[in-house]
């Protein structure tokens, strides 16, 4: 009776959803089917539009955030008391899924970082009166919310973040340097790191603080990439007065709040398919173009592209096996690090092999469907072996905390 209760739970979840998505949007085409010359050829993983562009996109996925809010899909898991529907993480899985049907703005923007990340973070760790402040707003589209943990000297090493705050009566000064903030020009809200005791070991000396990001001292720098966008910032801290109730956890305790917001960085990145670029990495797709540059006849190259489609397979059932956990009622553990792992490699050698195929073509563009467009994606590739915690930084964790192997030796 239970389960039949529970298929019927999700058959009405999942009409809601489509009378919602019917009456505000359009359905979308195809995806998985890719014509080869036909569409848009564009193969970029992070964006490379126009500020004006840029800010456009940022208005209308904030418009369907409220969208969705206004109908009871804003935060389908979240508390009611702070706007959210009080469902579980099988009825978000689902109701993504149904999403996916249809033409709507892409709220990566807000979803990645803020409602990924720094939204359960805050529901954990902040005052009553703060979580009332932000959680509605960010998951109501008004609040955009961004992560100020990596320091010019502190990136995979995060314990050692160097940005200070001290006390000063019912308030904390902070000063310092935060690198490579995705969104931080677009926020009104930052999560950020800071060393309040030096003298401690530098676990046990964090404290971590919202940061309104339109407060005195804060000055946000785009950071222009080498794929022609700026989707990351350095942002300087000089001075910055934030109030003792703005502050997560407890004093000294940042690191527990830093690894609420790792933990859920990891199954935010890690659960993706392949971002932009998913249908274009498909069998069909990876195939004509080894047609279209005369290589199919490669038979090492086919052996490649062979184990690169195995490779996003066992991606895929990774990820199915964590939703099947997710549905059991058990809370995501480290192994949601393999898949953060496979995603960036996946991506890597897609981007590796493509440009074996196309050689020259991939770095000069001489205007033919389907070839130069790839450059945006190779070039993107380095950021991904990155963002989310290093390849380096996930095979430690896999190692020490899944398969209980020694610790690695640390200073």
């Amino acid at each position: 009776m239970g389960l039949a209760h529970e298929s019927q739970d999700m058959q009405d979840f999942a009409a809601e959803v489509r009378r919602f998505l019917d009456a505000h949007a359009a359905k979308a085409p195809d995806r998985a089917a890719v014509t080869w010359g036909e569409g848009d050829d564009s193969m970029a993983y992070f964006s490379s539009l126009p500020p004006e562009e840029e800010a456009e996109q940022v208005r209308r996925a904030r418009a369907w955030q409220r969208t969705r809010h206004e109908n009871g899909f804003g935060w389908i898991t979240g508390p009611p008391e702070y706007g959210g529907r009080g469902l579980t993480p099988v009825h978000d899985l689902l109701y993504d899924a149904v999403e996916s049907e249809y033409d709507v703005p892409d709220t990566g923007v807000l979803a990645v970082v803020g409602l990924g990340m720094i939204g359960p973070t805050i529901l954990a760790h902040a005052q009553p009166h703060i979580r009332e402040r932000w959680l509605p707003a960010m998951y109501r589209g008004d609040a955009v919310a961004c992560q100020l943990f990596s320091e010019p000297g502190a990136g995979s090493d995060l314990a050692s973040v160097a940005t200070r705050a001290v006390r000063a009566g019912d308030d904390w000064v902070l000063n310092g340097q935060k690198v490579w903030t995705s969104v931080a020009h677009h926020s009104e809200i930052g999560l950020a790191l800071t060393r309040t005791n030096p003298d401690a070991p530098k676990h046990r000396g964090i404290t971590a603080f919202l940061v309104p990001m339109d407060a005195p001292g804060v000055e946000v720098r785009p950071l222009r990439q080498m794929t022609g966008g700026a989707d990351f910032n350095e942002v300087f801290l000089t001075d910055v007065r934030i109030p003792d109730d703005h502050r997560l956890g407890e004093v000294d305790g940042g690191w527990t709040v830093a690894l609420t917001t790792l933990m859920n960085e990891r199954n935010t990145v890690g659960s993706e398919g392949a971002g932009p670029v998913a249908a274009a990495l498909s069998p069909d797709h990876l195939s004509a173009l080894m047609r279209a540059t005369w290589t199919w006849d490669d038979r090492a190259l086919r052996a490649r592209l062979a184990e690169l489609l195995v490779d996003a397979m066992a991606t895929g059932y990774l990820n199915d096996r964590a939703r099947r956990t997710l549905r059991a009622g058990i809370a995501p553990g480290p192994e949601r690090s393999v898949a953060k792992l496979m995603y960036g490699q996946n991506l890597t050698r897609a981007a590796h092999f493509v440009s074996e195929c196309l050689g020259p073509r991939i770095i000069a563009d001489t205007g033919r469907w389907g070839m130069y467009s790839w450059s945006e994606l190779l070039l993107a590739t380095p950021a991904l072996r990155i963002l989310g915690g290093t390849e380096e930084i996930m095979k430690n964790i896999l190692a020490e905390r899944v398969l209980g192997l020694p610790k690695e030796a640390r200073a």
